[in-house]
């Protein structure tokens, strides 16, 4: 019946993306995957531009230039640049009181202008890129620059870890699940994504980005494409204050969400010339079909209705999809574990599907960014 493989294939799907997936990929290292390298590190160090991007960030700027200071890298090797995107506040006077090497004091054009701005400006042959808010253990630069003795790697990322999330927020946990799944990528084909707030790129792989681009997902897949590998880099960690409650976890899913379905379609994501097979493998599991999540949701719950009749198995499934509604719900009012993992799973899904709508709506991609509360 045609309903009943519209269902299963939906469910299929939205297990094979959150499970199946992980599994798949753990086989397949097994079989293919590289080993980890030495962490020792051997030969001498490259010179590295630090590049801080801030917007109104003065309540962390010099805590985060003297964490940048303070890294185990040698001084004379290490240059930190604050780009000011437009800051209306004093983060550029106390960026140089705070003693970075460069402050550009920028008109506002996004994260991405101002990191396209301040490349141009350093001297270092490995960029690193670190937010405001993300502070680095000391051993952390070496250990990301250590990547870069592999001359295929064009773009390394580091580990965030996450502080805070009293208010229910359970982006660690899934942050977790996420680094595992990268780990292996790395080992395999390469990673799909990175994040903001620990990466760096070989000096000559380093492509400006649009300004409406962003670049924890649009790096990785093009420098891929080019021929360089993105790796993960576990032992390179940062720490971070994660939004304190859900809701603010969905504003900020929400607003990288917006710009989600350009980067896939208009800048050629899924596009797979140029990639592996085993690296399409990995976009189309990790990215796409994670981005598919809130409309396989949907199509399962909706065909489901009209299978009930079909047997007890369809209503053992709508029993589970209304029970993680319902657990979702209790989540926003309930600390229970399960509850609270079940609101944070449907509240961020459901911001995919959000940001879609943004971005409908507004006809553009916005390239500003604003803090979330709590984070600071």
């Amino acid at each position: 019946m045609a309903l009943e493989i519209v269902f299963w294939v939906a469910v299929g799907l939205i297990v094979y993306a959150h499970l199946g997936y992980p599994i798949l990929l753990r086989g397949l290292v097994a079989l293919f995957g590289e080993r980890r390298p030495s962490t020792e590190s051997s030969g001498e160090l490259p010179k590295v531009t630090l590049i801080i991007p801030a917007h109104d960030e003065e309540r962390v700027m010099e805590r985060k230039v003297a964490n940048a200071r303070g890294l185990d890298y040698p001084a004379e090797l290490l240059e930190v640049i604050v780009a000011s995107d437009g800051s209306s506040d004093r983060t550029a006077e106390l960026a140089r009181s705070a003693g970075a090497d460069q402050v550009l004091d920028l008109p506002r054009g996004g994260k991405v202008a101002a990191l396209n701005a301040a490349v141009k400006q350093a001297t270092g042959e490995i960029l690193a890129f670190s937010d405001a808010n993300s502070y680095w253990r000391p051993d952390a630069l070496r250990r990301l620059v250590h990547r870069f003795a592999d001359r295929r790697v064009g773009y390394a990322c580091g580990q965030v870890r996450f502080e805070g999330g009293e208010g229910g927020n359970q982006e660690g946990l899934y942050w977790r699940y996420e680094m595992a799944v990268r780990s292996m990528e790395t080992r395999l084909a390469g990673i799909t994504a990175g994040n903001g707030g620990i990466y760096a790129v070989r000096g000559e792989a380093y492509i400006d980005l649009d300004p409406s681009r962003g670049q924890d997902i649009g790096f990785p897949f093009e420098l891929t494409k080019r021929g360089w590998r993105a790796v993960y880099e576990p032992d390179a960690i940062a720490e971070e204050k994660m939004a304190p409650t859900v809701e603010g976890e969905f504003k900020r899913k929400r607003r990288m969400m917006w710009g989600l379905w350009d980067v896939m379609l208009k800048w050629g994501m899924l596009d797979p010339r140029g990639y592996g097979a085993g690296y399409a493998l990995e976009i189309y599991s990790h990215r796409l079909l994670r981005y598919l999540t809130p409309w396989l949701h949907l199509i399962a719950l909706a065909v489901n209705i009209p299978l009930l009749s079909h047997g007890w198995v369809y209503v053992v499934t709508m029993a589970l999809q209304l029970a993680l509604l319902v657990g979702a719900a209790l989540g926003r009012f309930i600390p229970a574990l399960p509850f609270r993992i079940a609101y944070y799973y449907v509240t961020v899904t459901a911001s995919i599907a959000v940001g879609l709508w943004d971005r409908l709506r507004a006809g553009t991609v916005p390239i500003g960014w604003e803090k979330v509360e709590g984070t600071r």
